[in-house]
């Protein structure tokens, strides 16, 4: 319900016709409110005079000069104003004043607003929705011709098209009772429900929703794309920023503290030092032959060329194999057998037309003590410049070496010194250097875990049992070999039984092919020594063993005087004498 509008009926003439009076004219005036007053014959006021009998002519209603328009609101269109229809003139007859029919109202307030009781009442006026702001408006709304749906509408009856001329209202006829007809709203407002109507082009325009057009369609699949594709661009540059953080250890660069280079070397006496001292007079032995081959160590021995290495290193190349020796500095050289000998497993190998070599000095063996500690070179497996160290473990050590021909003439006698620096197949030949860099002795055997003591030519690996041929023996077998390509054995002339298993060595009863187990005229002979006597020390050191024995013999020269005690019929007894000489092989 609209605020000053009445509920009740609608309104009705203000003056109907009533008998007994012919002719009345319309109120002199009619105040701005629409309610006559006292002074014009207004309510309160009986009429002196008699009404007639006979009907008048139907009052046409007045415009009130004073009616104001309607208000209207931005969103909706104001009512149009229907023209006010010419004053019917009034009969000629005496003014009198007029009695409404009605009392008046207490509070002075018209049924419908102004223009007051003569005038119709507007039509309903229902708001537009007001489109949000920045919603654009089709034309074909903005204009009168269509409804809220945006259908077209014709002009409602009564109401003229904008421009053209204002009919002329018709006055009633005093006896016409058909209705007078009322003027309807415009269409639009008929047939436009905002809030019925299946949508709202002013609010929604476009297609009606829920529908799947081609366009919505081609417009999310262009979303997906560009969705994919900003992932991708996206996870690329996540990767690359990813990488080059874990490459470079974050988006700073970092640089940790370090030591400037120092321009010092190293004390001579630490494995650094004597590394450095004793490396360029180191080589490595690579030789082949026609059935097998092999890879040594050898130390220079002199600056003609001459170089200590082990025998059972070279032997693979036998009378046609080929040695290449091979510096520390890379340069390499053709080698030649001067000499062999396998009962001291040593030899000795000359390269020509090399110039600039260093000998390396050699030391004494006698000197060594238990615990001093050696430094080992030489190439293990084939890693050339190879540096362990360790020390002297044990001195005097009876090692026996090869074996392999079965009679005994390959097999070496070593009274060794024991080392714990590790020793591989390759390290032989190598020189055992102590804290001044010269050699006490050559690297030749090692314990192996499962196999026993054996020849470096194994495959076993260091268990830190190494052995090394003392220099001193070294060095005298060397010079008989440069000078003589041979070398001699220190012999006392006797046979000794290698199956004996008792302590000591045992003087056999025969010889080889039928001899006699003492040599006629040699040293043991002279000395006084029987077949079946048993060796028990020699210059004080106890013997256990015929290997022992020969050891301790060899480790002197030829000419060597000794002093041995020997076991006879349990009895002991004490001789000496003079070391003889044997060539070797």
């Amino acid at each position: 319900m609209e605020d000053g509008m009445s509920t009740g009926p609608r309104a009705k003439w203000w003056s109907r016709p009533t008998p007994g009076r012919t002719t009345r004219t319309a109120p002199d005036a009619v105040s701005a409110a629409g309610h006559g007053t006292a002074a014009d014959g207004g309510p309160g006021e009986a009429d002196p005079q008699p009404r007639p009998t006979v009907p008048e002519p139907l009052a046409v209603p007045l415009a009130s000069s004073a009616a104001e328009p309607v208000p209207s609101t931005p969103s909706s269109p104001a009512p149009e104003q229907v023209p006010a229809p010419e004053q019917v003139p009034a009969p000629a007859t005496a003014a009198r004043p007029m009695t409404p029919l009605h009392e008046p109202d207490q509070y002075s307030t018209p049924p419908y607003g102004e223009p007051g009781p003569w005038a119709p009442a507007p039509p309903v006026q229902r708001p537009v929705p007001t489109p949000a702001h920045g919603t654009p408006v089709p034309p074909q709304y903005a204009g009168a011709g269509t409804n809220g749906a945006g259908i077209p509408t014709a002009p409602a009856p009564g109401f003229p098209p904008p421009g053209a001329p204002a009919p002329q209202p018709q006055a009633p006829s005093l006896f016409d009772t058909r209705p007078v007809p009322q003027p309807s709203p415009p269409a639009q407002w008929v047939q436009y429900d905002p809030w019925g109507a299946p949508r709202q082009p002013l609010t929604h325009p476009g297609p009606p929703l829920g529908a799947d057009t081609g366009r919505r369609k081609t417009r999310r699949g262009a979303l997906l794309v560009g969705a994919v594709l900003l992932a991708l661009v996206a996870g690329g540059i996540g990767g690359g920023i990813g990488s080059y953080i874990e490459r470079n250890g974050g988006l700073t660069r970092i640089e940790l503290p370090q030591a400037g280079r120092g321009g010092g070397g190293r004390a001579p006496d630490s494995v650094a030092g004597i590394a450095a001292s004793a490396l360029p007079s180191v080589v490595t032995l690579h030789v082949s032959g026609a059935t097998e081959g092999g890879t040594g160590t050898g130390f220079v021995l002199d600056k003609a060329g001459h170089i200590l290495t082990n025998n059972h290193v070279v032997a693979p190349a036998g009378s046609s194999g080929r040695i290449t020796v091979t510096f520390s500095g890379g340069e390499t050289a053709r080698g030649e057998i001067v000499g062999k000998d396998s009962g001291y497993d040593l030899a000795v190998v000359k390269v020509t037309g090399v110039s600039g070599l260093k000998p390396l000095p050699l030391g004494n063996s006698d000197n060594v003590q238990v615990g001093d500690p050696v430094v080992a070179i030489g190439a293990p497996f084939d890693l050339s410049n190879t540096v362990t160290s360790g020390i002297i473990s044990a001195k005097d050590r009876p090692i026996t070496a090869g074996g392999e021909k079965g009679d005994g003439s390959d097999i070496s006698y070593v009274d060794a010194l024991q080392t714990d620096a590790p020793i591989n197949p390759g390290n032989s030949g190598g020189p055992l250097v102590d804290t001044d860099a010269h050699v006490i002795g050559i690297n030749s055997a090692i314990r192996a875990a499962d196999s026993g003591s054996s020849s470096e030519g194994g495959q076993s690996g260091s268990i830190g049992l190494g052995f090394a041929i003392p220099i001193n023996q070294g060095k005298r077998v060397a010079e008989e070999l440069i000078n003589t390509g041979k070398a001699t054995h220190p012999v006392i002339g006797v046979t000794l039984d290698m199956k004996y298993t008792g302590d000591g060595a045992k003087v056999g009863d025969k010889g080889a092919d039928g001899k006699p187990a003492v040599t006629p005229g040699g040293p043991g002979a002279e000395a006084g020594i029987r077949p079946g006597d048993v060796i028990t020390e020699v210059d004080g050191r106890r013997v256990h063993s015929g290997e022992e024995l020969i050891v301790k013999i060899r480790a002197h020269r030829p000419g060597d005087r000794l002093g041995l005690t020997l076991s006879r019929g349990g009895k002991d007894l004490s001789i000496s004498l003079t070391l003889g000489s044997a060539a070797g092989g």
